[in-house]
C-alpha cells in the first residue's frame, strides 16, 4: 500500500501547487470568479465535465450499478442529458450575457425585482451541494488510510479550500483538468475493462444475475422521470453549472464544449453501472451498495493502479467540491451580501447622493473585490466543513437542495429566457409558492418523496404564468437591455444590477 499512498499524496501535493500557481494568474474579479472569461475548447469541456461528475456520479454511480445492474447509469445519464440540452440550446446566450451568478441574469430580465430572494434560494442549493461533496472525503480517506469521519471530512475540505481561496476559478480550472485526466485513465481505462474481465466477461454476468439487471428501466420508470426532473433540470439552472458557462471564451465554446462534456458524462454513466454490474457478480452480499466501488478497487486492481483510481474517486469529489464551494462565495458576496450593504448605504445616504458618488466608488473597487471574494470562499469553506461534521443524511440534504432549487428557479430562469410576457412579479410569485410548495410537501411526505417536485414545479409554473399576465409587462427599456445582452456586447461585463426595492424598468444600467 505504501505505492498507493505516494501517488495519492502527490496528487493532494499537486493540487495544492496548481492552488498557488493559479493565484498568480487572479488578478481581476473576473479572472478570479469566471477564470477571465477565456477558456478554450479543450480546457471547457474537462472542466465542466469534471465539475458535473462528482462523488455521487462515481461512489454513488457504481452503487446503482451493483443495486440495479446497468439501468444504475440513469442518474449519472441524466446528469449529462441536462449539460447537452443547457450547451445546445442555452449556453451560448448565457455566456454572451456575460454576468457572474444566476441572480444577476434574473436582475437584467426583470429590472431587478428577483434578485436577492432567487440568490437565496441559490445559495442554500450550493451551500448544501458543497457540504454533501465535503461529507464524500470521510469514506474514501477511510479506505486509503483508515481515518475517522471528522478527521477525513477536514483534511479533504481544508485542501479543497485552500486551492479555492487561493486562485479562484484559476485554480479551480487547473485542477479540474487534472481530474478530469485522472477520472478518465482510472475508472474509465483502467477500472471499467479490468471489472469486467474479473467478472468473467459480459455472458458470464449475464448468466450470473437476473435479467432485470440488464434490463434499460430495471430501476423503474417513476425513479427515471424524477432523475430527469431533478438532475436534468437542475443542469439548466445551478450556480455552479452556470459559473463554468461564463468561463467560455465564446459562443461556439460554451457549445461545443460543453456538448462533448454532455456526451462524456453518458458514456462515464454506462461505465459507472458496468462497473456496479460486475462488482454484484464478484461479491454479491455487500453490506451497502455504495461498498462496491471501493471493494472492486481494493481487490480487482495492482498495487500503484490501485492508488491511481482511489485518486480518480477523489478527484470526483474534489471538482464538484470546489465548484460547489466557489459558487456558494460567489452568491453570499455578490447576490446577498453587496444587496445587502447597498439596501443599508441608500437608506443612510439617500439615493440621489449614492447615484452620483457610484461611479466613483465603482473605480475604487476592483482592487479590492479579489481580495472580498477570497475572503467569502474561506469563510464559506469553514462553514461548510462544520456542516459536513455535523450532518449525517447526504441523500436526503442533496434531494432537499435540488428539489428548493428546480421548485423555486427552473420556472422563472426558463421563464425569462424563453417568454417575453413574463414578469418580475411573476417571477417572485414562481419563486415563492414553487419553494414552499416543494418545502411543505418535503415535510408532509417525506424528503425523499416524488411528489413534492411534481407539484412544486406545477405551482410555480401557474403561478408564473397567471401573475405574469395579470401584471405590467416589464419594461419596453429593461426588455430592450435585455435583447441587446443576449444579443452580444462589447467585450464588458454586464451592469451591476439595481438595488431590490429601486424603480424597475428605468433602465438597464442602473447601479446595484
Amino acid at each position: 500500500m505504501a505505492v498507493d499512498y505516494a501517488v495519492i499524496v502527490l496528487y493532494l501535493a499537486g493540487m495544492l501547487a496548481m492552488g498557488w500557481w493559479g493565484m498568480r494568474r487572479a488578478k481581476s474579479k473576473s479572472d478570479f470568479l469566471v477564470a477571465g472569461r477565456r477558456l478554450g475548447p479543450a480546457m471547457y469541456s474537462g472542466t465542466m465535465a469534471a465539475i458535473v461528475l462528482g462523488g455521487a456520479s462515481t461512489i454513488g454511480g457504481v452503487g446503482l450499478g451493483y443495486q440495479y445492474g446497468l439501468s444504475g447509469a440513469w442518474m449519472v445519464f441524466t446528469i449529462g442529458l441536462g449539460l447537452l440540452a443547457l450547451s445546445i440550446f442555452f449556453s451560448a446566450r448565457i455566456a454572451r450575457l456575460r454576468v457572474y451568478t444566476v441572480s444577476e441574469m434574473l436582475d437584467l430580465r426583470y429590472g431587478g425585482s428577483a434578485g436577492i430572494i432567487s440568490g437565496i434560494v441559490m445559495w442554500a442549493y450550493t451551500l448544501m451541494l458543497a457540504v454533501t461533496s465535503t461529507i464524500a472525503y470521510a469514506t474514501i480517506f477511510d479506505v486509503l488510510f483508515g481515518l475517522d469521519r471528522t478527521l477525513s471530512i477536514v483534511l479533504g475540505g481544508v485542501i479543497v479550500v485552500a486551492y479555492s481561496t487561493l486562485g479562484g476559478m484559476w485554480s479551480i480550472t487547473l485542477t479540474d483538468m487534472v481530474q478530469f485526466v485522472v477520472k478518465t485513465i482510472g475508472v474509465l481505462l483502467l477500472l471499467l475493462p479490468i471489472a469486467v474481465i474479473r467478472a468473467g466477461g459480459f455472458a458470464e454476468m449475464r448468466a450470473q444475475l437476473p435479467d432485470d439487471y440488464f434490463a434499460p428501466l430495471g430501476i423503474g420508470g417513476q425513479t427515471v422521470f424524477t432523475y430527469v426532473l431533478i438532475y436534468s433540470f437542475g443542469m439548466l439552472i445551478g450556480q455552479d453549472i452556470w459559473q463554468r458557462v461564463f468561463t467560455a471564451r465564446g459562443d461556439k465554446v460554451a457549445r461545443l464544449g460543453g456538448t462533448a462534456a454532455g456526451t462524456y458524462c453518458l458514456v462515464y454513466a454506462l461505465a459507472g453501472a458496468v462497473i456496479g454490474t460486475a462488482a454484484k457478480v464478484l461479491y454479491p452480499h455487500l453490506g451497502s451498495p455504495d461498498d462496491a466501488f471501493a471493494t472492486i478497487v481494493r481487490d480487482a486492481l495492482p498495487v500503484g493502479l490501485r492508488g491511481l483510481v482511489l485518486a480518480a474517486a477523489l478527484s470526483a469529489v474534489m471538482s464538484t467540491s470546489s465548484g460547489a464551494l466557489i459558487a456558494c462565495a460567489t452568491v453570499a458576496n455578490n447576490d446577498i451580501w453587496a444587496r445587502v450593504k447597498r439596501i443599508a448605504e441608500l437608506r443612510g445616504r439617500g439615493r440621489d447622493q449614492d447615484r452620483n458618488e457610484a461611479q466613483d466608488q465603482d473605480q475604487g473597487q476592483e482592487h479590492d473585490e479579489v481580495r472580498g471574494n477570497r475572503a467569502f470562499i474561506l469563510l464559506m469553506g469553514v462553514g461548510v466543513i462544520a456542516i459536513a461534521i455535523a450532518l449525517n443524511d447526504v441523500v436526503e440534504a442533496l434531494t432537499l437542495a435540488y428539489n428548493v432549487l428546480v421548485g423555486g428557479l427552473l420556472v422563472p430562469i426558463l421563464g425569462g429566457l424563453l417568454w417575453k410576457r413574463g414578469t418580475g412579479a411573476g417571477a417572485l410569485a414562481a419563486i415563492a409558492v414553487g419553494g414552499l410548495t416543494v418545502v411543505g410537501l418535503m415535510t408532509a411526505l417525506g424528503v425523499l418523496a416524488n411528489e413534492p417536485i411534481y407539484y412544486g414545479l406545477l405551482a410555480s409554473l401557474l403561478t408564473y404564468v397567471l401573475v405574469s399576465l395579470a401584471t405590467k409587462p416589464t419594461d419596453a427599456a429593461v426588455l430592450a437591455a435585455w435583447r441587446e445582452r443576449l444579443a452580444g456586447t462589447p467585450e464588458q461585463e454586464a451592469p451591476t444590477p439595481p438595488p431590490v426595492g429601486a424603480a424597475a424598468g428605468t433602465s438597464g444600467d442602473t447601479g446595484r
